[in-house]
């Protein structure tokens, strides 16, 4: 008798230690939550705040630091958090499995994107944001801002032979040849396919390519100056993501194609994923004070924000419009259709990877939150995630590709030009193209526009008008790729499923089986198939590997 009341003691003992791990890990996981959403108006509060004490750009720079210390540990994380989870996942089934995965993927991809476009379009038609008004009071400003600078142009005429002349016409001719030699839509196409296979892997860590004209002059027999353009490829800094990827996932498949001779590499990825997660979490408790630091200098660097306001508001209202539809009807309604289940639980998910892509304006910065949203928030299969959301974090821009073509269409209302069909299709499908273009860091699809105006032949001086509320727009388009990206894993697990899963135990089971023991943190299990056995070898040929991501 004395012995039942020990183990019933004992065993009350350990299942309130096990509910208090419970607690404390559910707390810690909301505090964060909680902390980076605290974060995002303490950010704004300090950026309005200053604003009237009219801080130098040093202290703009100092309070910015913090943040780019955020971004600088992040983008350290980008490069080993896609090859290890592309790689560890696509090594764990087999090639059919990856092929199905990869054919829904894109599937989901095109059809998003294609609404996105549409949607954007079709409001900015309705609501007509573009007046000629815009660009003359812009006009007005610049005249204004010139006639300041009059003392310095009086001096400069007094002195004609300064060397700043010379510099000053070196400057205008480099402007104009550059308008002279446009790189057209054709040729970033050609660079988007150049750097999927990379000639060098180790460069393409670091560098990626970008084509560029160069101009030569010679002189034929009869003493006439003949030019001709040669394409060079240049190699500009930064990683070469899109190469990264494909490489990965061709690694990845013949791993799994290998089979046993290739475990102990499958091996050496699937723990450098579990080393990077468990990084990725340490530095999450530091996003709060980066996104604050970075919301509240770009506030900061705003120069007039009510004339602003004034000349842009449509413009900002006709993109936000946009993008709420986008994420709270049609993403919604594709993920109902796909899934049957309710999409607004989906979304409260994936609350913390949105206010991160609001924080720091990048959707490679935001993967690693994205993937434990999805994998502990809404459960999803970690083989569905380690595939779509890398590919969606380079290729899915439902956001940009709304914003681009809202921004095109806004531009040409702007210098009053009514688009035909066939220049608004012209309009959708390179917005589309551009925006699987854009590099998944901040402002990358202000740099992609250029692609947009030169194709229906709309001056590429106008972008000026539209970088004063790019820092904002940015933010919220970079929030509906990453929630875009995180609906693409549910839709695409949902169907795949349909069609016949992996075999295996589904992760789900796992977790419901590990939240019986007392440890609140799992890295890596591996679980024969049709049984509970965790302390199974990873090598085994009978089992399965699967992740759990803390």
């Amino acid at each position: 008798m004395k012995l039942k009341k020990f183990m019933k003691l004992r065993w009350i003992l350990k299942k309130n230690k096990a509910d208090g791990t419970k607690e404390r890990s559910c707390f810690l996981k909301n505090a964060q939550l909680l902390l980076t959403v605290v974060a995002v108006f303490v950010g704004i509060g300090i950026g309005f705040g200053l604003r009237e004490t009219h801080p130098s750009q040093k202290t703009i720079d100092l309070i910015a630091f913090p943040g780019e210390i955020l971004m600088s540990m992040l983008k350290m994380m980008i490069l080993p958090l896609i090859a290890a989870s592309l790689i560890s996942g696509l090594s764990q089934i087999d090639a059919k499995q990856s092929g199905k995965i990869g054919i829904v993927s894109l599937g989901y991809y095109a059809v998003t994107l294609t609404l996105s476009v549409i949607t954007g379009i079709a409001l900015v038609l309705l609501i007509h944001p573009g007046h000629a008004d815009i660009k003359h009071m812009n006009a007005i400003k610049a005249t204004e801002e010139n006639k300041q600078h009059t003392g310095i142009a009086l001096v400069l005429l007094i002195h004609p032979g300064h060397a700043d002349i010379k510099h000053m016409n070196a400057i205008k001719a480099t402007e104009e040849d550059k308008q002279h030699v446009n790189i057209s839509a054709f040729d970033k196409i050609m660079d988007l396919i150049r750097n999927m296979f990379p000639e060098n892997i180790m460069r393409a860590m670091f560098s990626q390519v970008e084509t560029k004209y160069s101009e030569t002059v010679a002189i034929n027999a009869e003493g006439k100056n003949i030019s001709t353009l040669k394409l060079q490829k240049h190699f500009v800094e930064g990683i070469d993501v899109l190469g990264i990827i494909v490489f990965s996932i061709v690694l990845g498949i013949v791993i799994s194609y290998v089979g046993d001779e290739a475990q102990p590499l499958a091996k050496l990825f699937v723990a450098l994923d579990v080393v990077i997660t468990q990084i990725v979490i340490l530095i999450m408790w530091y996003a709060p004070i980066g996104i604050a630091s970075l919301i509240a200098s770009k506030i900061l660097e705003i120069e007039d924000l009510g004339a602003t306001a004034k000349m842009l508001g449509a413009y900002v209202g006709t993109v936000m419009a946009g993008l709420a539809i986008h994420l709270f009807i049609t993403e919604q309604l594709v993920y109902l259709i796909a899934t049957r289940k309710n999409p607004f639980t989906f979304l409260k998910g994936l609350t913390h990877a949105a206010v991160t892509a609001l924080g720091t304006s990048s959707s490679a910065a935001s993967l690693p939150v994205t993937f434990r949203c999805l994998e502990i928030n809404n459960r999803v299969n970690p083989k569905y995630t380690k595939f779509v959301l890398p590919v969606g974090a380079m290729v899915n821009m439902d956001g940009t590709a709304l914003y681009e073509a809202v921004s095109a269409i806004f531009i040409a209302q702007m210098n009053g030009m009514e688009l035909d069909f066939g220049q608004l299709v012209v309009v959708c499908i390179t917005a589309l193209l551009a925006a699987i273009g854009a590099a998944s860091i901040p402002s990358a699809g202000l740099v992609t526009m250029l692609m947009v105006l030169s194709s229906v032949g709309l001056p590429l001086s106008d972008i000026s008008l539209i970088i004063a509320v790019d820092w904002l727009l940015d933010r919220f388009r970079t929030c509906v790729n990453v929630c875009g990206d995180g609906f693409g894993c549910g839709v695409v697990e949902a169907i795949c499923e349909s069609l016949g899963g992996a075999e295996g135990l589904d992760p789900k089971d796992v977790v419901e089986e590990l939240e019986d023991y007392p440890s609140d943190i799992v890295s890596m299990s591996s679980v024969e198939e049709g049984t509970t056995n965790f302390g199974e070898s990873f090598a085994s040929n009978n089992t399965t590997t699967i992740l759990i991501r803390p």
